[in-house]
């Protein structure tokens, strides 16, 4: 029951993106407006709220505490400083123009320097005033400092302390001021938008409950604002979690809708199975062999069609699988064919299986690319007929010009290597 619910519901996995205000143009958020909302479509394919909700941070810098001017060192990368904001001055020409200012705490002084944006930077300074500051610092002729740092006044701001997110964007958008800290006050606004109804749950509570899952709309505020690293892993592990159950649900219904289908019915064991498995199989089966060939002899009576994917090892005996099902398909006068992505597999497989079925007098042939002429049009006509009961080749097997009499049973070696629109052309034989 809750497997065929669940199917069901993969229909309306995104009812919540569609007639809501998680359809709203993201340009609508205050700050972005049309020309960012387009270059966000294009370098990010971000339209609207939802996608934006879905633009995940890649990693976050941890401003969970506020370094001493006088503790940095090489090993650190991103820091946190507080302190009061001095000798803010112009320096250079006019087209080496910088403008810079110096931290200073209870015990040290920090160099901060701007090369971009100065003018709207200076007007945001002020001489004096105690500034929370973030950013990258530089070692350059035995002093540190910060270019293009973040600054937060300290009476402006309640609480610049926690986990920042930090999100992919590009060169134009950050030219535009679509950085960090906008994504973040982005993402923000469409929070206190929403209601976390909005936030479609489609997981049973019983799910949740049992895996001990963060609620969906929880999770998704937590990947962006994680209040602590604890919260975090538990945001990152429900929408894993989230992501590889759709795709799971989505796999079962394809193999739902996949199976249903009706399949040839292999009534019978007859004289090529028996022949060959009494009298001139070449060793004796492993437990793991007869179990397989047990689970698609149950397939092909099963009366629906069978997809089934036979794993092992080199040397495994996965082709004595395959030639045992084949035969399977002959005793109930249905063909076999067997597609290779290379020639000289097609060749090897051709090769051993006709040694092996040549004191069954089967008629088996090899189709390849390089069959050509006379040759290729005897043996295309040879499947037509129903002569050839095995067919061995490569993707030369789905051209059109082939057409099988009665195609039963096909089987793909390496399916890896071949499109899925490949392997599906040949159930377009039968």
């Amino acid at each position: 029951m809750l497997f065929k619910f669940l199917l069901n519901l993969l229909i309306d996995l995104t009812i919540y993106q569609h007639n809501n205000i998680l359809d709203t143009p993201i340009a609508y958020i205050s700050g972005v407006g049309p020309t960012k909302a387009a270059l966000l479509e294009k370098d990010l394919g971000i339209v609207n709220y939802y996608d934006a909700l879905m633009h995940f941070p890649f990693r976050y810098f941890d401003k969970t505490k506020i370094s001493f001017i006088k503790d940095l060192n090489e090993t650190q990368e991103y820091v946190l400083l507080f302190g009061k904001l001095v000798n803010i001055s112009e320096e250079g020409g006019a087209r080496k123009k910088r403008l810079t200012a110096q931290l200073f705490d209870a015990t040290g002084t920090i160099n901060l320097v701007w090369f971009q944006s100065i003018n709207y930077v200076q007007k945001n300074l002020e001489e004096y005033q105690e500034y929370y500051v973030f950013g990258k610092i530089n070692l350059f002729n035995n002093a540190y400092s910060i270019t293009h740092p973040e600054l937060d006044r300290k009476d402006q701001v309640q609480n610049v302390m926690g986990m920042q997110p930090v999100y992919s964007s590009s060169s134009k958008l950050a030219s535009l001021g679509i950085n960090n800290r906008s994504f973040g006050k982005i993402t923000k606004a469409i929070f206190q938008k929403i209601t976390p109804e909005v936030l479609y749950e489609f997981l049973p509570q019983s799910i949740i409950s049992r895996l001990g899952l963060l609620p969906r709309n929880s999770a998704l505020f937590q990947i962006h604002f994680p209040e602590s690293e604890a919260l975090l892993q538990k945001a990152r592990y429900r929408l894993k979690w989230e992501e590889l159950f759709i795709m799971q649900m989505q796999i079962g219904k394809l193999r739902l809708q996949h199976t249903v289908q009706a399949g040839f019915v292999f009534s019978k064991v007859g004289q090529y199975f028996n022949d060959f498995y009494n009298n001139h199989l070449p060793f004796a089966l492993t437990g793991a062999q007869k179990r397989v060939v047990k689970e698609i002899r149950n397939d092909t009576l099963s009366g629906r069609q069978m997809n089934r994917l036979v794993q092992g090892d080199v040397g495994s005996g996965k082709t004595m699988v395959a030639l045992l099902s084949m035969l399977l398909a002959l005793d109930n006068n249905f063909q076999a064919c067997l597609m290779a992505p290379t020639e000289i597999l097609a060749r090897q497989h051709y090769q051993s299986i006709q040694t092996l079925i040549a004191p069954l007098g089967i008629v088996c042939v090899l189709l390849t690319g390089s069959v050509k002429g006379k040759e290729r049009n005897e043996i295309l006509k040879a499947i037509h007929s129903g002569t050839v009961q095995i067919v061995i080749g490569t993707h030369a097997i789905i051209e059109p010009k082939v057409v099988f009499k009665n195609l039963g049973l096909a089987v793909i070696d390496e399916q890896h290597k071949f499109g899925v629109g490949q392997r599906a052309q040949i159930w377009s034989k039968n």
